[in-house]
C-alpha cells in the first residue's frame, strides 16, 4: 500500500437533519477533491423527504421549505454521495472524514451495504489520539483554530469539508509528520485502534459515575 500523501484526499461532510446516525437523511453532500495543485468541489442540496426538525435547521441553515423547493430527490443524492467516494478510491486518493464515524454510518445506513473499501483520514480521531491531554474543544472551528486553518463558514457542507482537508494537511504536513510514514493500512488501522482505546476509556468513565455508556460505540471508521 502506498503511504498517504496529504496532497491527494478526497474530503467529504453531510449536513443531515439529525444528530443520530442511524436515523439521519440527507441534506447537503459536499466532496471536495485534492490532487495535487488541483482542487474541486461540489455540494448538493437534497430533499431528505422528511421534516428537517428546527434544531438541525438552526446548525446549518436549511428550512424544510428551501429543502423540498430547491433540494434534489434524496436516494439520487445518496447515490451519487456513494458513486463519488468509490471513484475517489479507485483514482487512489484518501476519504478525509472528520469524525468519521457519523457521516460514514449514515451512508451504511441509508444504503444497507455500503462498505469502506479505501483509506479513511480523520482528523478528529487523530488529534485525540496525537494530542490527547490538550484542554478545551475538539470541534472542528476550535481545531481549525489550533492548526492556524481557515474555516469559511461553519457547519455549510463545503466550508466544512474544505476545513478539515486544511487540518488533514496541517497535521500530516507540519504536526505530525510521522504520519506520512505510515502506509494507508498501517494508518487506517491506527485510527481504529486508537478510537478504540478512547471509547473504551469513555465508557468506564461514564460506568463509574453512574451514567448510560449504551451509546459509547467502539466502531471506527463506521459505528458497529
Amino acid at each position: 500500500m502506498a503511504n498517504f500523501d496529504a496532497s491527494r484526499m478526497l474530503s467529504f461532510d453531510l449536513e443531515t437533519t439529525s444528530a443520530n446516525p442511524r436515523e439521519a437523511r440527507i441534506v447537503t453532500s459536499a466532496l471536495v477533491r485534492i490532487d495535487g495543485s488541483e482542487v474541486t468541489s461540489n455540494e448538493t442540496l437534497a430533499d431528505p423527504g422528511i421534516e428537517i426538525p428546527e434544531e438541525a435547521a438552526k446548525v446549518h441553515g436549511i428550512t424544510t421549505e428551501k429543502a423540498r423547493a430547491e433540494g434534489r430527490d434524496h436516494d439520487e443524492v445518496l447515490h451519487e454521495t456513494v458513486e463519488a467516494i468509490k471513484k475517489g478510491w479507485d483514482d487512489g486518493l484518501v476519504l478525509v472524514v472528520f469524525n468519521a464515524p457519523y457521516d460514514l454510518t449514515v451512508l451504511r445506513q441509508l444504503t444497507g451495504d455500503f462498505t469502506v473499501t479505501g483509506p479513511v483520514y480523520d482528523p478528529l480521531v487523530i488529534d485525540r489520539a496525537k494530542d490527547r491531554y490538550r484542554k478545551g474543544k475538539r470541534n472542528l472551528t476550535a481545531m481549525c483554530d489550533h492548526y492556524g486553518v481557515r474555516i469559511d463558514n461553519a457547519h455549510e457542507a463545503t466550508a466544512d469539508a474544505t476545513a478539515a482537508a486544511r487540518v488533514a494537511w496541517m497535521q500530516v504536513r507540519k504536526h505530525f509528520p510521522e504520519l506520512s510514514q505510515m502506509d494507508t493500512g498501517e494508518l487506517m488501522e491506527y485510527q481504529a485502534v486508537e478510537y478504540y482505546k478512547m471509547q473504551e476509556e469513555r465508557r468506564r468513565y461514564f460506568e463509574s459515575n453512574g451514567r448510560d455508556a449504551s451509546d459509547v460505540l467502539p466502531g471506527w471508521p463506521m459505528l458497529g
